[in-house]
């Protein structure tokens, strides 16, 4: 996705640094003074770590692009990051400051849209790959067709989610920015090719970790459905809100690298 007769950004350095801005932040006290966790999860459903905060106690330790909290009984190994919008451009904004701020590992925790028949509401997709149909991941990476999680990430996800008894399909998902311009060809097109879902911040996150030789992997839910050529809303929220639930405990497990109860 290059814009013609445009120097190539991928060969110098930015004008804005991450740390420069995270510097500032620091020095006006807007951001937290404690050291940086090990892992953060990137939770796009806020209720979620809300709604579990008796079984997993959080302590928020500040807020810049989105809510910044520390799982208790992890020592503040793992963090959760809410409220932070929705899109690709918001949740990288976030993830360059975690990333200069010393975090080094990342489970996005999210939900799309089914483009597979044999998905129902609930189920989940660990996305392995996912198709670059946004613009944030073009000025991180050279253009090509997918960017990719972490190989060894993924696969301590793959065990913990394992663990919580929940069945999972390893796959792909596709990521755009435009929600309302999905349209019927592509998604016969995707389908075809054997993508699981649709949505909005995968790609991006992908290539800004590989930019930055950081580690991440993303656990995708499905909600909505398109499988059918037209778009159905969800059907079962208690289903989803259980995959959530499940996939939230099994994603900070897997950064603390032992059990969280």
């Amino acid at each position: 996705m290059p814009i013609p007769n445009v120097p190539e950004k991928h060969t110098s350095e930015p004008l804005i640094r991450a740390e420069d801005m995270l510097a500032l932040k620091k020095r006006q006290g807007k951001f937290p003074s404690c050291a940086p966790p090990q892992g953060v999860i990137f939770c796009m459903r806020s209720d979620i770590p809300r709604r579990m905060r008796w079984q997993i106690p959080l302590k928020k330790v500040g807020r810049t692009l989105g809510d910044i909290s520390l799982v208790r009984a992890t020592q503040g190994r793992v963090g959760v990051l809410t409220d932070f919008g929705i899109g690709a451009p918001a949740l990288v904004a976030f993830a360059e400051e975690m990333i200069a701020w010393g975090v080094r590992r990342f489970v996005l925790l999210s939900w799309g849209g089914s483009l597979q028949s044999s998905l129902k509401a609930g189920d989940v997709i660990l996305a392995e790959k996912a198709i670059r149909d946004e613009g944030v991941s073009h000025h991180y990476l050279p253009s090509e067709r997918y960017a990719h999680a972490d190989v060894p990430l993924s696969a301590i996800v793959k065990s913990y989610l394992a663990a919580q008894r929940i069945s999972f399909t390893l796959g792909s998902t596709w990521t755009t920015d435009a929600p309302y311009q999905e349209t019927t060809a592509e998604v016969a097109a995707y389908q075809n090719e054997g993508v699981q879902v649709v949505e909005m911040e995968t790609a991006a996150l992908y290539a800004l970790a590989r930019s930055k030789n950081v580690a991440v992997t993303s656990i995708v839910i499905a909600a909505d459905d398109l499988s059918a050529q037209k778009w159905q809303p969800p059907k079962d929220f208690h289903a989803i809100d259980r995959s959530f639930e499940v996939c939230y405990r099994a994603a900070i497990q897997a950064l603390n690298g032992d059990s969280c109860n």
